[in-house]
């Protein structure tokens, strides 16, 4: 038992640096999982061969993820991608190779378990704290030396406790909270903070919900978002075959939190980030009737088997607008093929969708689905920073998987509570 009150972040960190540590401290900790994607893989590896530490201390649980250009669009993408095809080989770190879905997806799917830390190379890491780890995103050269050695340091970050209370009305979901907050708090309101979701509302979440929220955090500035784990999560777990990883992990009482955020759902609107940051926030009928050229559904943040769901469900037998493209890129493998299965590729086909291999897709501007000048997208993922989709020249608006799937069909910004 810690000698005081812990929160989340406090408790995680503390059972992975072998003694009792608290917001501020500085320590060093064991770290559980690495993980690096093509965008930020190659320099990693390169950081180790210039240390001559070529190695992987726990390779099971180092992945490599070949997810932000997959199929490469280029030769000098491809060519980062055999770097890391070549580490994994002579490592015997795992390589989940192009098409088999997006890194943060496929680390909840598949390796982060409650407890753990995971670092990687990339913002959003910090979706797996809704599996109760302490997940956070890292510079190349600091996760490089994770994989090598094992270990990392943190400072501790202090707490922001958001209670969520209330019922979700219809036509609004878990992506409307989490810009909600943004918008609240700003952009950098939260910066090196973890954010501790709570509150009855939470308990009553889906783990994908979890995951949005979590994935989300680091649009406010934190190092991490963070869930405590229950009969939910173990759930989740004994789906994947890893029920054994359960830990229960709560938050002690008389923690002490920087600061409480307190949101009652049930006021909340669909809510819409307009460009070009993700705190630049608005109600739906606040910005009804924007023209939009693209609409993208799919990402880390929004593409798994529920958010097409909903989609598939305003699409069904509809088509969308003639001078809106609609994009749909599954998060993962596995959620591409039960979409087929039930029936959700089909029917955003018919709606006259383009359907891509899983991964980042058009998120990043890599390839696929980049803007024109001035061209407008309406997106579920979860950054909309100028020239995120390719061009400095376009313009992005983020919202839920309902709200985009209304405005294929409007071809402008729409309310999906009017189609549900």
């Amino acid at each position: 038992m810690a000698q005081k009150p812990q929160t989340l972040a406090e408790k995680i960190i503390s059972g992975r640096a072998g003694k009792d540590v608290y917001a501020g401290d500085i320590t060093l900790v064991d770290v559980d999982v690495t993980a690096v994607q093509d965008g930020t893989g190659p320099l990693a590896v390169q950081q180790l061969e210039k240390m001559n530490l070529v190695q992987a201390a726990n390779p099971d649980r180092t992945v490599l993820f070949i997810d932000h250009a997959a199929p490469s669009p280029q030769k000098d993408l491809s060519n980062a991608h055999v770097i890391l095809r070549t580490f994994s080989k002579k490592t015997g770190a795992h390589l989940s190779e192009a098409g088999e879905g997006v890194c943060h997806q496929r680390l909840v799917e598949t390796y982060v378990n409650p407890g753990d830390v995971l670092i990687g190379a990339d913002s959003h890491t910090c979706t797996s704290g809704a599996l109760g780890a302490f997940s956070t995103g890292m510079g190349s050269t600091d996760v490089a030396v994770g994989i090598a050695l094992g270990k990392t340091w943190f400072r501790v970050p202090e707490t922001f406790l958001v209670n969520v209370t209330g019922e979700f009305q219809k036509g609004v979901y878990a992506k409307d909270l989490i810009l909600h907050l943004i918008g609240l708090i700003g952009a950098d309101g939260a910066t090196y903070k973890a954010l501790e979701f709570r509150g009855e509302t939470v308990e009553k979440m889906t783990m994908s919900q979890r995951f949005t929220l979590a994935n989300m955090a680091v649009e406010a500035g934190a190092k991490a978002g963070l869930f405590e784990t229950d009969a939910t999560t173990k759930a989740y777990l004994e789906e994947r075959g890893r029920g054994d990883k359960f830990k229960e992990i709560k938050v002690d009482e008389g923690a002490e939190y920087e600061r409480v955020i307190d949101i009652d759902v049930s006021k909340l609107e669909p809510t819409i980030s307009k460009p070009h940051t993700v705190d630049n926030t608005a109600t739906v009928g606040e910005v009804a009737g924007t023209k939009i050229d693209q609409v993208f559904i799919g990402t880390c943040t929004n593409g798994r088997i529920d958010d097409l769901e909903i989609a598939a469900k305003i699409l069904d037998g509809k088509v969308r607008h003639p001078d809106t493209r609609l994009i749909i890129v599954p998060a993962s493998k596995e959620i591409y093929l039960e979409a087929v299965q039930k029936g959700y590729i089909e029917t955003f086909i018919k709606a006259g969708a383009i359907i891509m291999a899983p991964g980042c897709g058009p998120c990043v501007g890599v390839h696929e689905g980049a803007l024109a000048d001035g061209e407008a997208c309406l997106a579920t993922q979860n950054r909309n920073f100028q020239g995120r989709m390719g061009n400095t020249e376009g313009f992005i608006y983020l919202g839920s998987p309902a709200v985009a799937a209304a405005t294929a069909i409007a071809g402008v910004i729409a309310d999906p509570r009017e189609v549900i």
